[in-house]
């Protein structure tokens, strides 16, 4: 089975990657396109590589202020329908005898799930996920530690939970709000909860459009060191420049999520071949009028970067 949605299996799979210094991606998606650009990308990945099965994370957001992908995928906006029928997609295509990519274990992620809004996605909707991101980080200390634990009593024996203790920082709508005492919250948070993986604020910013972020490989380290083991979750990775990313496994990241510089380079590449084909349009020409020339163009430039991310991420260690 190829489409992941067991705790246990997921974390066998998870474990293996950390125990050879590979920090698994977590590629989000808002799009039939985008989620097959991700297992295309993963497949490609593994025939060059002679890999025989290849991880990543396929995430989404529901009711995230800041981005709500699940509402992004069909032009009424349902968000029930948007996560259900992605998360089927992706079954389809790397899941059974006639998947297309048979060497990707998909490992389904809800993403910035909220305790209130997200409720159904957390309890009903569980099912389509082997992790979710349980975001209480807007609320007071204790009653995210409260809550976060409440929720592991209850459903973590089904997924893989993921906990954050402060705000993260979000493309100039949001700052994070990180105090001097993070670390030593952060064990407490972790020890008293329960959660698996730890999303910390490694100086990251999400949704960036070009910063000056730069990754708190110390802080990292910090954190590992006092956790006692490798565990954390790496956000806003696309405020990173391609030179930065690599070497998260040996700080004890073990997750790295990205998703918007992927989507916007990927439509900036998509719009530049539409505008080539201007002229031919003019004319009425079929194939370079109708919309699945831009969609494959899309799909192709976002399979390259995150094939390359894949490589920087250390995938290429999980060879035999």
């Amino acid at each position: 089975m190829a489409f992941i949605t067991q705790r246990e299996q997921a974390k066998e799979i998870l474990a293996n990657a950390a125990a050879k210094g590979v920090s698994v991606a977590i590629f989000c998606t808002a799009s039939h396109w985008n989620t097959e650009a991700i297992l295309m990308a993963a497949q490609q990945f593994a025939d060059e590589n002679g890999l025989d099965r290849i991880p990543v994370a396929v995430a989404m957001t529901s009711h995230y202020p800041y981005m709500q992908q699940t509402a992004r995928v069909t032009r009424c906006g349902d968000m029930k329908v948007g996560l259900m029928s992605v998360m089927q997609h992706c079954k389809l295509l790397c899941d059974g005898p006639d998947a297309p990519y048979p060497k990707v274990d998909a490992l389904p992620h809800l993403d910035h799930a909220d305790p209130v809004r997200d409720r159904w996605e957390l309890t009903e909707g569980l099912k389509w996920f082997c992790s979710v991101m349980f975001d209480a980080q807007n609320l007071p200390y204790e009653e995210n530690l409260k809550l976060t634990k409440e929720y592991i009593q209850q459903y973590g024996d089904q997924v893989l939970v993921e906990g954050v203790i402060e705000s993260l920082s979000v493309g100039g709508a949001k700052e994070a709000s990180q105090r001097d005492d993070y670390v030593e919250k952060a064990v407490k948070y972790v020890k008293e909860t329960g959660v698996d993986f730890l999303v910390a604020d490694l100086g990251t910013e999400q949704q960036s459009a070009g910063t000056d972020a730069k990754y708190l490989k110390q802080r990292a380290l910090d954190l590992t060191q006092s956790l006692e083991k490798p565990m954390l979750v790496l956000h806003g990775t696309s405020s990173l420049r391609n030179e930065d990313i690599h070497g998260f496994a040996e700080d004890g990241v073990v997750r790295v999520n990205m998703w918007t510089r992927i989507v916007r380079e990927a439509g900036q590449e998509a719009a530049q071949k539409l505008v080539e084909r201007y002229p031919a349009i003019q004319t009425g020409d079929f194939e370079s009028t109708e919309a699945m020339q831009y969609i494959n163009d899309n799909t192709d430039k976002a399979a390259s970067i995150m094939k390359e991310v894949l490589g920087s991420l250390g995938y290429a260690k999980l060879k035999g």
